[in-house]
């Protein structure tokens, strides 16, 4: 039962993120194009309302361009609690889930907020649904009057004075944690939330930290977000890495999902790297921890600083001491492959498309 429940609510947070990651990776790309734009001309402040009246024609469509960037940014919230509830009881959820989702943004309620406003909007709608009955001649009200009206005003009531103080709380606290962390603490921080990255290649041990770092964006804190985005990455180009370097210990399918996996990773998809997880999860999820986990950390620990939800090549070059970010991304991925090519063992080739390794692969994953 509890099995049953638990899978159903990650399958509607999982939605609501899903739609929400283009809308965040779309504002961040803007505000990004708009301050790099910005630093050309020496501006590090392009945001600030004093340049919308700049006699540079450019200067203001750089000031348009970060608002428009952080317009998209502004709906990340409402976005995901909607198409939360719209996963749970269709297009119903949809209204309730949108204000309940801006209510959660205006009091500070942070992202476990907007998934409570998702979440209570859905299964509010699906109960109205289900159990306000009328006269089949006014049936037709419940899905376009009492649905709406009813689940936006229980949601928002509920979310207002009961679930959003704790959470608008629980918001505060983190943000000040995270921003009071230095030295060795964020360090630590950078570590955890990169081997959380490279532990289940998209799942969702890996979209709970990424998303949540992305969340924390909106509120100037970076090092989660720059720590996520290196961990992303580094997977599959190790993997893909591994089979350059040590050819002979993999076969022919494996290989070529090494082209695939280094393509992929530059640009910044870590699902490259899942075809090496499902054949050997015990040589390859050790090897993603602690190699992401080692990246992350120097990356933060170094001084990198990511401001948008950019994991591939093309947004490299943005980064704050971008340099260093590329090596932490080259260390780590150094590391998976390094890791990854010791623990299969040495092979004992057949011929040229066939590989034994010494070690057998039940007796291992046992």
């Amino acid at each position: 039962m509890m099995k049953t429940i638990g899978s159903e609510l990650k399958k509607h947070v999982l939605t609501g993120i899903s739609y929400m990651i283009p809308l965040v990776i779309a504002g961040a790309v803007i505000m990004a194009i708009s301050r790099v734009g910005g630093s050309i001309y020496g501006i590090t402040d392009i945001w600030d309302a004093k340049h919308a009246e700049s006699a540079n024609n450019l200067i203001r469509l750089l000031h348009s361009l970060d608002g428009f960037g952080g317009m998209a940014l502004g709906l990340m919230f409402p976005v995901i609690a909607a198409f939360i509830g719209y996963s749970i009881s269709d297009k119903l959820a949809i209204a309730p889930g949108l204000v309940a989702g801006m209510l959660v943004k205006d009091i500070g309620a942070g992202f476990l907020g907007a998934l409570a406003a998702g979440l209570i909007a859905g299964y509010t709608c699906l109960l109205l649904k289900k159990y306000v009955k009328l006269p089949k001649a006014a049936a037709s009200v419940v899905p376009v009057f009492i649905v709406p009206v009813f689940g936006t005003l229980i949601t928002v009531l509920l979310i207002n004075y009961v679930v959003g103080i704790p959470f608008a709380s629980l918001n505060t606290g983190l943000e000040n944690w995270l921003n009071g962390l230095s030295g060795t603490n964020q360090i630590l921080m950078a570590a955890i939330i990169g081997g959380m990255v490279g532990f289940d290649l998209g799942g969702p041990v890996n979209k709970a930290a990424v998303t949540t770092a992305m969340a924390l964006l909106t509120t100037g804190i970076y090092a989660p977000n720059t720590a996520a985005q290196v961990a992303i990455i580094i997977p599959p180009l190790g993997l893909g890495l591994a089979t350059i370097l040590a050819k002979r210990k993999y076969n022919t399918e494996l290989r070529e999902a090494g082209k695939s996996s280094l393509v992929m990773g530059f640009v910044g998809i870590s699902e490259g790297a899942i075809p090496f997880a499902v054949e050997s999860p015990l040589k390859v999820m050790p090897a993603t921890v602690i190699g992401s986990a080692i990246g992350s950390a120097l990356a933060v620990g170094l001084g990198s600083v990511n401001k948008a939800p950019i994991s591939g090549f093309y947004g490299w070059f943005t980064v704050e001491m971008w340099p260093i970010y590329v090596l932490s991304i080259a260390v780590g991925t150094f590391v998976v492959a390094g890791l990854t090519i010791l623990l299969r063992g040495n092979p004992v080739i057949v011929d040229e498309e066939t590989v034994i390794d010494d070690i057998d692969e039940a007796e291992w994953e046992a």
